[in-house]
């Protein structure tokens, strides 16, 4: 049986400016609700370990089964979202992140 064709969108890194990844546009956007559900509006924000576990009860099972590929999917969605403007850094390392406005 032939596999679903999945529609494709373009993301941006905030680490790599004008250059675009080409990602799975249904994890993507399941991906991104879930950041911005758990995310706070204020600063000092989650660590990137903690956005990972929040996010895996926001995550639809038959995307994310067992919450697997949770860490590189929230690491594609924060890096865009930055690079966006949505989200932002508080400080210097260990990354915190919160919502902007």
């Amino acid at each position: 049986m032939a596999k679903e064709k999945r529609e494709i969108m373009e993301v941006s890194n905030v680490l790599h400016p004008g250059k675009v990844y080409r990602v799975d546009a249904e994890k993507y956007e399941a991906m991104r609700k879930a950041f911005l559900t758990i995310l706070p509006a204020e600063a000092p924000g989650l660590s990137a370990a903690e956005i990972i576990e929040q996010v895996k009860p926001h995550l639809p099972a038959e995307l994310f089964p067992g919450g697997e590929k949770a860490g590189w999917w929230v690491a594609a969605v924060q890096l865009d979202l930055e690079a966006k403007g949505i989200i932002k850094r508080e400080g210097k390392g260990p990354v915190r992140l919160y919502r902007v406005g």
